[in-house]
């Protein structure tokens, strides 16, 4: 089953986007789901390499390597990474840039699409 989450919150101070991010890394666990996550708003910064947090804890950038590592895909909406200045050097490899088009195209691939 292909799986769709298209992320908005911000990285840190929303538990909703740390679950979000939470359920992506179990989908790509499973051997029944191909799952895809995609970032737009401040959701982008989810993927900037190299976070640091206080001891003990979660990096999100490493979270999404964790599903990258399990088959799971990742993108971030080009747009919103212009607007809060970012470039494809600010993120982890496994998160590329993207667009509206490619996002679409997930959208009408999906069997399933969760938004957060």
């Amino acid at each position: 089953m292909k799986v769709l989450l298209i992320i908005n919150g911000p990285a840190y101070g929303s538990d909703e986007t740390f679950n979000a991010i939470r359920l992506a890394v179990a989908l790509a666990k499973r051997n029944d789901t191909e799952p895809r996550v995609f970032l737009m708003g401040d959701a982008v910064t989810c993927a900037v390499a190299g976070q640091k947090t206080p001891d003990g804890y979660y990096t999100l950038d490493r979270m999404l390597k964790t599903f990258a590592r399990h088959g799971g895909a990742i993108a971030c909406c080009g747009t919103c990474m212009d607007a809060r200045g970012l470039t494809k050097e600010h993120l982890i490899p496994e998160a590329p840039r993207s667009s509206m088009d490619e996002l679409a195209a997930w959208t009408v691939e999906a069997d399933r699409v969760l938004t957060f």
